[in-house]
């Protein structure tokens, strides 16, 4: 059906002023709790008091903003156990459909533009892994914690596209391989995760096209146990991650 000029123009009005409203909500939860944030990150760090902390403002930010969260799983989820998990990313609600799925201590591998954000850094600078996948140093160290925390029962949270890619409507982008290959070498399950539909409520930043309140839809996969899949590369588990994931992005 197509919307008479009036209509779509109301309509864009008001996806741009939730996606103001949505990052005035972000701003106010976060400075809230922030001081707690701070004491969390100082060493020893205290991993479940920062995770703890981002659980709170993906909620309350969700929340205010009309934002859930809906999940689908194809199996239990063993929580006892560590994973590296792997979602496909086309939205910055994205973040929040991971963080509030997650189960234990887990960290986030990502750009490292991320350690200038003012909501990220803390993160970025105390837990979480940053990477410069354009220099072989800051992708060895990476690697390096990466296995480290992996090691010590911490989950390792990623977007394999390593962006949000330029198209719109999105499209799954080919992957980054660094982590299958940890995986693989560190017998790792790999738990796969499709966020379906974020990118309808807010694509990339939200910038360009606003927002809007809604039910995110978030499918997760049996996970994969590299151990025993008979997978042999990297590419060839990067390559099963990928058609699984991919498999439900359109329905």
């Amino acid at each position: 059906m197509k919307l008479n000029p009036l209509t779509k123009r109301v309509k864009v009005l008001a996806k741009k002023a939730h996606y103001y409203y949505y990052n005035f909500i972000i701003t106010g939860v976060f400075l809230m709790i922030y001081p707690f944030v701070v004491v969390f990150a100082k060493k020893p760090v205290n991993f479940h008091g920062m995770n703890y902390m981002r659980r709170i403002l993906s909620a309350l930010t969700s929340a205010f903003s009309g934002i859930f969260f809906k999940y689908y799983y194809k199996e239990k989820v063993d929580w006892s156990k560590t994973y590296i998990i792997c979602a496909n990313h086309a939205s910055n609600l994205d973040i929040s459909a991971i963080i509030l799925l997650v189960k234990r201590n887990f960290v986030f591998l990502g750009k490292e533009e991320l350690l200038t954000n003012p909501v990220t850094k803390i993160y970025f600078k105390s837990i979480d892994i940053p990477i410069n996948r354009e220099s072989k140093i800051s992708s060895y160290r990476a690697f390096r914690r990466s296995q480290e925390y992996l090691k010590s029962g911490v989950h390792v949270i990623i977007f394999p596209e390593g962006l949000i890619g330029s198209s719109y409507p999105p499209v799954l982008n080919p992957f980054k391989v660094g982590l299958f290959r940890l995986a693989i070498e560190q017998n790792i399950p790999i738990l796969p995760v499709s966020i379906i539909n974020n990118w309808k409520l807010m694509w990339d930043d939200g910038s360009k096209f606003g927002s809007k309140p809604g039910i995110s839809h978030v499918i997760v996969h049996k996970p994969v146990d590299t151990a025993k899949a008979g997978i042999v590369n990297a590419d060839e588990l990067s390559n099963q991650i990928f058609r699984l994931i991919n498999q439900d992005l359109y329905l």
